[in-house]
């Protein structure tokens, strides 16, 4: 926090001296913050647009279906790796790797999507970000639950959050994916079946900036590599599926 802060401020400096040049058209905004309460005015427009008449205007069944199973893969994936890998930082794992409980946490973010879809905000779903919490110790709903109380004070505060830089809050978000990285030693590197796939998959993710294509490349490496090597036990039917559906997707979508 101190260190976000101390880049604010230093950028605030730059802005000042005209070393940094507000540009919105490249997403570098103004530093200074502008006082007083959020324009709650529009919110009530949003609400339930999702469900008017002009949204099923040009309705495509093709279309649809194309569009709901790619962001249902997203979801899906970018929530399982979220959560196995807090999880596993928070010590939450079996011995088999597996969360248990998995399905309350996913319907918890499946509500959570639907209503932040309904409402016309961002989506609200599990975010890589909780790592840092269970760093300081979060281990129980307690934590999520403080956290949300916190957010809506912030609201009062938004203007001044709103202004501090997203070049400020990286340092954060590297300490955190330093966080995360620590899950790599459990990879047994010494079966190229198993390290393969989990080098492609950690890489494709800054790549991609999405957790959920390298899950996807990871589970497309994995079966292509056990079919290589001859280890089609490993391989279950679901993976199988889900490889294919996965090239379809990349090959149809991109």
């Amino acid at each position: 926090l101190i260190g976000m802060v101390g880049i604010w401020i230093v950028g605030i400096v730059l802005q000042a001296a005209g070393l940094y040049v507000p540009n919105p058209e490249i997403e570098l905004f103004s530093l200074y913050p502008a006082w007083g309460l959020p324009d709650f005015a529009g919110f009530g427009s949003l609400v339930g647009q999702a469900f008017s008449s002009t949204a099923f205007a040009n309705f495509n069944i093709p279309d649809f279906l194309i569009i709901m199973f790619s962001f249902l893969f997203v979801d899906i994936f970018d929530t399982l790796g979220t959560l196995i890998g807090v999880a596993d930082k928070a010590g939450m794992l079996d011995e088999e790797g597996r969360l248990p409980q998995i399905k309350g946490a996913l319907m918890a973010d499946a509500v959570g999507t639907v209503v932040g879809a309904v409402t016309g905000t961002s989506t609200v779903t599990t975010y890589v970000e909780s790592a840092s919490g269970v760093a300081e110790g979060g281990r129980t709903g307690l934590t999520a639950l403080t956290t949300g109380v916190l957010f809506l004070l912030a609201i009062i505060l938004a203007p001044i959050f709103i202004s501090i830089p997203s070049f400020a809050t990286s340092a954060a978000l590297i300490y955190v994916g330093f966080l995360m990285l620590s899950s790599i030693v459990k990879v047994d590197f010494s079966d190229i079946s198993e390290a393969l796939p989990a080098y492609v998959a950690l890489f494709a993710m800054p790549f991609f900036y999405s957790i959920s294509h390298g899950i996807m490349f990871g589970i497309i490496f994995y079966v292509l590599i056990n079919l290589i090597t001859g280890n089609t036990k490993k391989i279950s039917p679901l993976m199988y599926v889900l490889a294919l559906a996965f090239i379809l997707k990349f090959a149809l979508l991109g």
